[in-house]
């Protein structure tokens, strides 16, 4: 079958976010400068963590893994959105628009699960701390995140092999700037509403699951405190406002995608920019402007690289 669909439609082409020359230089303009932050703010971030000795601790392991799934994710989809705005003529091969869906589930699905083991990590820093070291281990910390990875792949492939077992014979006209497999599905020479159905029941059921788990964890952790301490629940807060800003920019956007789907191309259109485009860029934005440790880690950096350049 998949060989068949190849061989009938070989390239779908992509409608773009706007047809509109002088608005097109403008996001060419725009998209490029937040690529090129995201990239340079996530990979940041992950040198930060593997250089500096005071950031080898779990919460930084795991925040190191972050930048580097929304390093990815941003580079699935903002490059060939920046470069179609130089053309006429947006396509994308057939093998290429498979390999976005799968990418672009891998990533985020990998994300919505590590976003739950970052929380999981607060929960036992803050209400068991005097068990932190032994609960939150090294090995334990890589099998977590292996874990993330590894539901990640497997949400991903679900959702490849549900759209490679559908015929593509006729229209290949994606209103999207990037493959999103609900505008891909509709292209389909079949009635897709159970096969459509079918793939935003298995987005649904881990994006859900996943925001349901971190609203226990926040919600345990802030009345755990309260009960022990006076104040303690706006202590807990302030330690916990970055993961709960990233969790609603992340998890907002693919519930009204997959969840609340409002067929209005508009919106659709903003929620996937920001959703692909703007969220990994605000992750380490939010995580670096909020932590002193991270801040005093670039200021060490930038104090040795003077030092390095003063010796020269």
């Amino acid at each position: 079958m998949e060989e068949a669909n190849q061989s009938v439609v070989s390239e779908f082409i992509f409608r773009g976010l706007c047809s509109s020359r002088e608005l097109q230089a403008f996001l060419l303009l725009l998209f490029s400068v937040l690529y090129l932050m995201t990239v340079v703010g996530n990979l940041l971030v992950v040198l930060l963590i593997i250089t500096d000795l005071h950031l080898h601790s779990p919460m930084y392991f795991l925040l190191a893994n972050l930048s580097f799934v929304d390093f990815c994710l941003s580079s699935v989809t903002t490059p060939k959105l920046t470069t179609d705005l130089l053309k006429d003529n947006k396509t994308i091969s057939f093998g290429g628009c498979m390999t976005q869906i799968l990418c672009v589930h891998f990533f985020g699905g990998g994300e919505m699960v590590l976003l739950v083991t970052m929380a999981y990590d607060r929960y036992v820093a803050i209400c068991k701390p005097l068990h932190y070291s032994s609960i939150m281990d090294r090995q334990r910390c890589m099998w977590l995140v292996l874990i993330s990875w590894i539901i990640g792949f497997v949400h991903a492939m679900s959702q490849l092999a549900i759209i490679l077992d559908l015929p593509f014979c006729g229209p290949r006209i994606v209103d999207s700037f990037f493959c999103d497999i609900p505008l891909v599905i509709k292209l389909a020479c079949m009635d897709t509403h159970t096969v459509g159905m079918l793939v935003n029941a298995d987005s649904g059921f881990l994006a859900t699951t996943c925001f349901v788990l971190l609203l226990i964890s926040y919600t345990y952790i802030l009345v755990t405190v309260h009960l022990r301490s006076k104040g303690g629940a706006s202590k807990a807060l302030s330690t916990c406002t970055s993961h709960i800003i990233v969790v609603v920019l992340f998890f907002g956007p693919c519930i009204f995608i997959y969840l609340w789907p409002l067929n209005i191309n508009s919106v659709d259109k903003f929620l996937a920019v920001f959703y692909t485009v703007m969220t990994p860029l605000l992750n380490p934005a939010i995580y670096t402007l909020r932590n002193k440790e991270i801040k005093n880690a670039i200021k060490r950096l930038i104090s040795q690289s003077m030092k390095s350049k003063d010796n020269f």
